[in-house]
This record gives C-alpha cells, structure tokens and sequence, in this order.
C-alpha cells in the first residue's frame, strides 16, 4: 500500500477533523474516504470537481507555492 503526505492550512485541518469527529473517524481516515469518493466518479464528474477546488483553492495554493 502507497502512502501520501499533504500540508494543510491550520483551517482545513481543523475542519477536517471536526468532520471527522463527527463521523467517529480519524482526520487521515475522512481524508482518504473523501479521496476515494472524488476518485470513484466518472471521468467528468472528477474534472468538475478537481477544477472546482483549484478554483476554489486558488489563493491558497499561489501562497503557499510563494
């Protein structure tokens, strides 16, 4: 089995495991459930919603990529 590292913005995480809590998971298990969702839809479907969350996102990235 593979294995990824991601950072994440200190609201994202906290977002993240609140979901989770809720849900009685880990943040990493919500995260991977929410990955194999994104990742078991069709091909547009997954392209909509990748293009969704760069939209999205966008600021995000360009300050951390700086």
């Amino acid at each position: 089995m593979a294995e990824i590292r991601i950072k994440l913005a200190d609201e994202q995480y906290h977002q993240l495991r609140e979901t989770a809590e809720r849900f009685g998971l880990a943040p990493e298990e919500m995260a991977r459930l929410g990955l194999e969702d994104l990742l078991g839809g069709s091909d547009e479907s997954v392209k909509t919603q990748i293009e969704y969350v760069i939209e999205k996102n966008k600021e995000l990235y360009q300050r951390l990529a700086g």
